[in-house]
């Protein structure tokens, strides 16, 4: 079976492991620290902040950014369900931005005449979620714009864009954004088995993020409640969680960020090459946008299912039975039996329930031979013929 993503292990990736078993520290080390400059320095973010996976990092984003009972967060309906999940576990409401026909992500458009809506009926969320789809940007300029006139925190869910540029700078450098989170899955373009990062340039988010991350306990004298505490004092000043990410992550995560150009642009040839070998095709290929560089992540087609005699079904299982991991990115999140049970139905983001309807991944991965490249499009060929 091709899979839709594999990761790309080094010996320089293993040895920088060993290195960490063989050393005094296997978590809460140096190697965290080295990690989080790396990740840092690649964004032009002033701070970075490790943890255990993704999901951690959009939770703990949520809780420092005062999102609780009461608030509401919104996010795309195109992406992993923790985008919105996030957000539940802090107690707050979620909705739901319909996604750009082209983009296929949060569509500024909608956003804004959302946001008008929610003004006129005091129901504005605390927290926007714009989720960088298959490691294109979102328009963060609109959607940053829009916020900071509706006074709305912005997380950008970044889980697939290690390495993506927008608007002539890194995504996370946080122009627009109040933090951006990053994931470190095996399938992601860099990772550390599992693993999150939350980037900032707030000062006060970070320390508190680092915070979260840990139990909600401070060893800084000026947060404690003891007078003249003794260097073993330590204060659970809030709720946190053990969300730490290990030094043997932090080590292989720092390896990998080594050759992330090298994977960006071996995805982006990959990517380039299929528009080549599916051109002419019954498809909508994925459309390139002057101002947002992608990274990869994912290469999806649309399937235009009035030109062709297979069913959607029909296309996705002939193409697994012929060995190819093709995948679906993503059912639409207010689909979900979870979120149905909270009000959602049918018709509430249109554009993103048409995408599912059409939508396959295509196997993409740095280490991607252009032999298992060509079976994969010849044989998606003739099941369009």
């Amino acid at each position: 079976m091709i899979p839709y993503g594999r990761q790309d292990i080094s010996e320089e990736d293993i040895a920088a492991v060993c290195a960490v078993l063989r050393s005094d520290f296997l978590t809460q080390g140096p190697a965290i620290e080295r990690f989080e400059r790396k990740v840092a320095e690649q964004c032009g973010a002033r701070y970075a902040v490790a943890v255990s996976n993704a999901t951690a990092a959009l939770h703990i984003a949520c809780l420092a950014l005062d999102l609780g009972p009461g608030d509401a967060a919104w996010t795309s309906p195109n992406t992993f369900v923790a985008s919105a999940n996030c957000a539940r576990y802090c107690g707050a409401d979620v909705d739901f931005v319909d996604i750009d026909p082209v983009t296929w992500n949060m569509s500024p458009v909608q956003l804004e005449q959302k946001l008008a809506v929610a003004a006129e009926h005091g129901r504005l969320p605390k927290v926007l979620v714009p989720v960088h789809f298959s490691g294109r940007s979102c328009d963060m300029k609109a959607i940053g714009q829009l916020a900071r006139k509706y006074g709305v925190a912005v997380i950008e869910d970044a889980a697939h864009a290690i390495g993506a540029r927008y608007d002539d700078g890194p995504v996370g450098d946080c122009r627009y954004s109040d933090c951006a989170v990053f994931s470190f899955h095996p399938v992601k373009i860099v990772t550390t088995g599992e693993g999150g990062v939350i980037v900032t340039n707030r000062a006060d988010l970070a320390a508190r993020l680092m915070r979260l991350r840990s139990h909600g306990i401070t060893r800084d004298a000026n947060l404690m409640s003891a007078q003249d505490p003794g260097p073993w004092h330590y204060e659970q000043i809030e709720l946190g969680y053990n969300y730490r990410m290990t030094d043997i992550q932090a080590a292989l995560g720092s390896s990998q960020m080594a050759r992330l150009g090298v994977f960006v642009e071996r995805r982006g040839a990959l990517a380039a090459r299929y528009d080549d070998l599916l051109a002419g095709l019954p498809l909508n290929l994925p459309q390139l946008v002057p101002t947002a560089q992608s990274s990869w992540h994912l290469y999806v087609v649309r399937l235009c299912l009035d030109k062709i005699s297979r069913s959607h079904r029909e296309i996705f299982e002939a193409m697994r039975a012929a060995g190819i991991g093709v995948n679906l990115h993503y059912i639409p999140v207010h689909l979900q039996p979870y979120y149905r049970a909270l009000g959602f139905a049918p018709g509430h983001c249109l554009e993103a329930e048409r995408y599912h309807h059409e939508a396959i991944s295509l196997p993409l991965y740095s280490s991607m031979s252009e032999h298992d490249q060509d079976y994969v499009a010849e044989t998606l060929r003739q099941l369009l013929a």
